[in-house]
């Protein structure tokens, strides 16, 4: 297993979103490395009995195969009548609470729980938080297979440097068979609302990991003290 720095901070951080979770709640199930803490805290409480009718909501395929092993009750987005709220990861925060998410390849079926859930908790260690949007992590874009590599020059353009995402010598495919474009940003993204639209206008452009004015809570992650 590869040693985590932060992985102390992003266990408290799980931990205390979690607290936010009540009995007979549908809970969007996130996606990364603190997601995976926050799911493996709400089934310890379902086991223990704090929670009890807790459904969740996955984000990925990962995140599926996670909670039905740990047994958490789970229902497909099309099944539920609402979630009531989705604990996340995020790979950056800035000041404004906008968000870059996507590493873990799951940022389209993150975006659709997140924009469906009445509340939104973000959990991050204070490694994620940056002034700029793109200075710390590249900007994940997901594509349809068909003519990837044409939208290199409309990111060049935006001010970007793509890279298409590979898993050993193939292409990485998304839960919904799609590629996806890491996209860095030498001095970061200096108008997110504006690339957002740029690049969703760009036909076989699916989403892109910029989650803007979804207003969530987020709670930073702390490793006690030594």
């Amino acid at each position: 297993m590869t040693y985590d720095p932060h992985l102390a901070a992003k266990r408290d951080a799980a931990i205390r979103a979690v607290d936010f979770v009540e009995s007979d709640m549908i809970v969007g199930l996130g996606t990364g490395s603190t997601a995976v803490l926050v799911v493996e805290e709400i089934a310890r409480r379902l086991d223990a009995g704090g929670l009890h009718d807790v459904v969740g909501v996955p984000t990925s395929r990962t995140t599926e195969q996670q909670a039905l092993l740990l047994g958490i009750p789970l229902a497909s987005i099309e099944s539920v009548p609402r979630i009531d709220l989705t604990i996340d990861g995020a790979d950056e925060v800035d000041p404004d609470g906008q968000l870059i998410k996507g590493l873990g390849g799951a940022l389209l079926r993150e975006k659709i729980v997140a924009t469906a859930s009445t509340r939104m908790v973000i959990v991050v260690d204070e490694s994620k938080l940056v002034r700029r949007l793109g200075t710390r992590s590249p900007l994940p874009v997901e594509v349809v297979t068909f003519a990837a590599k044409a939208h290199a020059p409309a990111v060049r353009a935006l001010g970007g440097v793509p890279s298409l995402r590979m898993d050993g010598d193939t292409p990485f495919l998304s839960d919904e068979g799609h590629y996806i474009l890491d996209c860095r940003f030498a001095d970061g993204i200096t108008d997110p609302h504006g690339l957002q639209r740029a690049l969703r206008d760009r036909p076989g452009v699916v989403e892109t990991g910029l989650f803007l004015d979804l207003h969530p809570e987020v709670i930073v992650g702390r490793a006690p003290a030594a």
